[in-house]
């Protein structure tokens, strides 16, 4: 994975990344998973809405993986549709594992999308890094993120 300069923000609440990280250590120590509902702006997303949604991956492997089935896909971007926003990303956590994407997220990834992944150490969430695939597909850009007041 090749990895470029930050091109664009993800802008949430430190509401918004506390929900996340709390999804991720009570899913601790298997890998949770959400979708983002927002609004871009050029480089520029806001998240307005979090979605957890359930990892369907088989059980013995959610340590390391998660499944978004086509259905709940369908789903999550009909409800932000309903409500007159945007599916702008999925966020998941990496137990035990940096907050990297790993060679299966690129190749489920799409370019369009944020991917906030979040690190959880023993049960602790201990931060959190956002990406998008590069539209060759061929790595990954790092998006800055800007924390706004509840």
């Amino acid at each position: 994975m090749t990895a470029g300069s930050a091109t664009a923000t993800l802008k949430l609440s430190a509401g918004q990344q506390a929900a996340i990280f709390a999804h991720a250590e009570r899913a601790f120590p298997d890998e949770c998973c959400g979708a983002i509902f927002g609004h871009a702006d050029g480089d520029t997303r806001e998240v307005v809405e979090l979605r957890e949604l359930e990892n369907t991956w088989d059980p013995a492997e959610r340590r390391r993986r998660f499944l978004i089935t086509p259905e709940e896909y369908m789903r999550v971007e009909r409800e932000a549709d309903d409500l007159g926003l945007s599916l702008i990303g999925f966020y998941h956590s990496h137990p035990n594992a940096a907050a990297e994407p790993s060679e299966f997220d690129r190749e489920h990834a799409w370019p369009w999308f944020a991917y906030p992944i979040v690190e959880v150490r023993d049960g602790e969430a201990t931060g959190m890094r956002v990406w998008q695939l590069q539209a060759d597909r061929n790595g990954y850009d790092e998006l800055s993120v800007e924390l706004t007041e509840d």
